[in-house]
């Protein structure tokens, strides 16, 4: 019988440690489970910081182009004026005409519009007054000349339509 009791113990002995392996395992697997999980979160927060990086790069790089192409259309605003008034007087044929018609065809195709109107209501925002009337045909400000064209690049004003206005009596 003690061979029937020692093999009894062994058994026992066996059974348990089976199930210590067995524990061991399971609790293995639920730390790595644990570790995938916290890994895998941290590489979406990541990503999304990186996804979100790039779409900051993207906007400020954007940006600093458009900055940089509305400096320089500002510093051709003077040239454009001239090219405006000897357009006016007639000064403008032949190879200086087709030279101005060239600058001017770039600047619109890099952006830049030219705006003011004569009558219009006067809006501060893009208009400069330089020069005040009054009437009594008008009932609301109104913009009656012109003194120089405003002009903008996309949707920021380089420089206000400088105008004469007229204000109800």
């Amino acid at each position: 019988m003690s061979q029937s009791n020692e093999s009894t113990e062994l058994q026992e002995e066996l059974t348990e440690e089976l199930q210590n392996v067995a524990e061991s395992e399971a609790a293995a697997a639920e730390v790595v489970e644990d570790l995938s999980t916290v890994l895998t979160a941290d590489l979406q927060r990541l990503q999304a910081e990186y996804a979100n990086y790039r779409k900051r790069v993207d906007r400020d790089r954007a940006l600093a182009h458009d900055i940089s192409i509305a400096t320089v259309l500002s510093e051709f605003l003077p040239v454009l004026d001239d090219l405006d008034r000897a357009n006016e007087h007639g000064e403008l044929t032949g190879g200086f005409k087709a030279i101005a018609d060239q600058v001017q065809s770039i600047t619109a195709k890099l952006g830049l519009t030219k705006f003011g109107e004569a009558p219009s209501p006067f809006d501060p925002n893009i208009h400069d007054a330089l020069l005040h009337e009054t009437s009594s045909e008008v009932s609301e400000t109104t913009v009656t000349k012109i003194l120089q064209p405003g002009y903008k690049h996309k949707d920021r004003i380089l420089r206000p339509a400088r105008v004469a206005v007229t204000d109800p009596q």
